[in-house]
């Protein structure tokens, strides 16, 4: 986004069919993190003009992307996703100020552990979904960390795994809940616990799109070993 806007390359505001376009855009952005070519494919495109649709939205601040690991040889393909402000831009809040105004209310109630029993039970089924489809990963963490990126694919997360030089790295590149954990960290929290009992390694959560990041990640560290990971 910084590079865009250091360019010195100005848009005019878009209009009409532009307009629309940029709107599908950030609805489908809004699903999950994608690169220009599903983008184009799912719009019916050419990669030139969802190109100069993407630089537009980047130079709006609406967009970020950041380069994914190349498979093979050639370019790695970026992959593009919404900033704070594409988020919000899209509207659709009201359902989450609901679900804020519920937590305070639980807070208020019962302190923080009501908050934090409660984010516990949402992610519950989610582990349990997450866990069936991980049955044939084997042991090895890294292994585990690339089907629960299958799995968390599926369930809206637009997540992808990689191996780095300390480890391994568990991105996911849209939250269905970054409004409202931004408030309440204890939902952010929790999904750590269920990452790290799903690949079954201690996890250390480096970015959320909760606190600002363009993605979520979660670094899984070297010297891996099976653990059992308990909540606090």
């Amino acid at each position: 986004m910084a590079a865009a806007r250091s360019s010195g390359l100005q848009y005019a505001p878009a209009e009409g069919a532009d307009r629309r376009t940029r709107d599908r855009v950030l609805e489908l952005l809004g699903l999950g993190g994608a690169t220009a070519a599903q983008l184009g494919d799912a719009l019916g495109l050419k990669p030139a003009a969802i190109r100069r649709h993407l630089d537009a939205l980047l130079c709006d601040g609406l967009v970020t992307g950041r380069d994914q690991p190349a498979k093979g040889r050639g370019r790695p393909a970026k992959i593009f996703s919404l900033t704070r402000e594409g988020r919000e831009g899209l509207g659709g809040h009201t359902y989450d100020d609901l679900a804020a105004a519920a937590l305070r209310w639980i807070a208020a109630q019962n302190g923080d552990s009501g908050v934090t029993e409660f984010a516990r039970a949402q992610v519950a089924q989610l582990e349990t979904r997450c866990r069936e489809a991980m049955t044939s990963a084997g042991e090895d963490p890294l292994a585990r960390a690339e089907a629960l990126a299958q799995a968390l694919t599926a369930e809206g997360y637009a997540a992808s795994a990689s191996v780095i030089a300390s480890g391994g790295q568990l991105c996911q590149h849209h939250c269905p809940v970054a409004h409202v954990a931004a408030e309440f960290p204890q939902l952010c929290e929790a999904e750590t616990q269920v990452i790290a009992r799903l690949v079954g390694s201690h996890v250390q959560r480096l970015a959320t799109i909760a606190h600002g990041d363009g993605v979520c990640t979660t670094h899984i560290p070297g010297q891996l070993h099976q653990v059992t990971v308990r909540d606090n």
